[in-house]
C-alpha cells in the first residue's frame, strides 16, 4: 500500500496531536506518513514589502519543524517510513497537492501560523467541504478506547462512507455503531399525528439493509443501529462522546429532509472525537 497518510503540521500542540493520531493510524494501515508544513506564500510573491532574510528565516523554521518533528515520530514508531515536505504555496492548494495521492489528509483542530484559520476559518471548511480523499480532523487527545461512529444520510450513496466506517472498525477491534438522524419538521407542533413507531422501524429496516452487504465483508465487526428523532448534528456531536472517530460524509446536506448549512460543517465544530470527512464518489 503505497498510499501515505499525509498530516498537515504547524507547530502548534493541536498539530502534534494530529501528528500523533496520523502516525498511529499509518502503522495501523501499514501506510507510510507524509508530514507536510505550509508556508504563507504571501512572502514570496511580494518581495518589495518582506526582506530577503525573512523568508530566510520562514524556510530555516519550517525546515526545523519538520525535523523535529519526524525525529519524534521515529523515536517512538521507529520501523514507520516517514517522509517531509515544506511547501510555500496558497494552503488549500498546498494541501490539495499534497495529498492527491494519498489515503487520506489528517489535520488538527486548531492551530497557528500556516494553519491560523483551522478549523474555524475558510481553509479548513473548504477542505472538508471538497475533500478528494478522507480528510480527519483531530480534536483533542484522541481516545485508544470505544466505538466507531457513522452517520449516514439515507438519500445519498452513502457506500464510501460505510466502507471506511467498518474498515475503521475493523482495523481497531471496535464496535461500530451506524447512527441516523431524523427530524419532523415541526410536523408535531403544526398539531399532525405521525406515526414514529413506525416511521422510526421502517427507517431502521432501511438502515440494516444498507450496510448489510458491508456484514459479509467484515463478520468480526460487531454493528449496532440507532434511529434518532433529533437534529443530525446534535445526534452526531453527542455519539461522539464515547468514540473514537466519527465518519460522516463530505455532501451531507440532506437527511431524511432538508437542513440549514452543512451537516459536516457542524460537525466537525461541536464533535469530541477525531472526525473522518469521507469525498463522494
Amino acid at each position: 500500500m503505497s498510499e501515505p497518510i499525509v498530516v498537515g503540521i504547524d507547530g502548534s500542540e493541536e498539530s502534534d496531536r494530529a501528528v500523533r493520531w496520523a502516525a498511529a493510524e499509518a502503522v495501523l494501515r501499514e501506510r507510510p506518513l507524509h508530514i507536510v508544513h505550509v508556508l504563507e506564500s504571501w512572502p514570496y510573491k511580494a518581495p518589495a514589502f518582506m526582506p530577503a532574510e525573512t523568508t530566510e528565516r520562514m524556510t530555516r523554521v519550517g525546515h526545523r519543524l519538520l525535523t523535529a518533528t519526524r525525529e519524534r515520530v521515529k523515536e517512538q514508531w521507529p520501523a514507520l517510513k516517514v517522509t517531509t515536505a515544506l511547501v510555500a504555496e496558497e494552503i488549500p492548494q498546498a494541501l490539495h497537492a499534497q495529498s492527491d495521492k494519498a489515503f487520506e489528509l489528517v489535520l488538527g483542530s486548531r492551530g497557528r501560523g500556516g494553519f491560523a484559520s483551522m478549523l474555524l476559518g475558510s481553509t479548513s471548511l473548504r477542505m472538508a467541504a471538497r475533500p478528494t480523499v478522507p480528510v480527519v480532523i483531530v480534536h483533542g487527545d484522541a481516545a485508544d478506547r470505544g466505538e466507531v461512529v457513522v452517520g449516514i444520510d439515507l438519500l445519498r450513496d452513502v457506500g464510501p462512507v460505510l466502507d471506511y466506517a467498518f474498515e475503521a472498525a475493523a482495523l481497531r477491534d471496535a464496535r461500530l455503531r451506524v447512527l441516523h438522524a431524523w427530524q419532523t419538521l415541526g410536523i408535531i407542533d403544526a398539531g399532525l399525528a405521525i406515526d414514529a413507531e413506525q416511521i422510526e422501524l421502517d427507517l431502521r429496516t432501511e438502515v440494516t439493509e444498507t450496510y448489510q452487504p458491508l456484514r459479509t465483508r467484515y463478520p468480526r465487526v460487531d454493528v449496532v443501529d440507532e434511529i434518532i428523532l433529533e437534529h443530525p448534528v446534535t445526534a452526531l456531536s453527542n455519539a461522539s462522546a464515547n468514540a473514537r472517530v466519527l465518519v460522516v460524509g463530505a455532501h451531507q446536506r440532506h437527511w431524511t429532509a432538508p437542513q440549514l448549512g452543512s451537516i459536516a460543517h457542524g460537525v466537525i465544530h461541536h464533535a469530541q472525537c477525531p472526525v473522518a470527512v469521507i469525498p463522494s464518489t
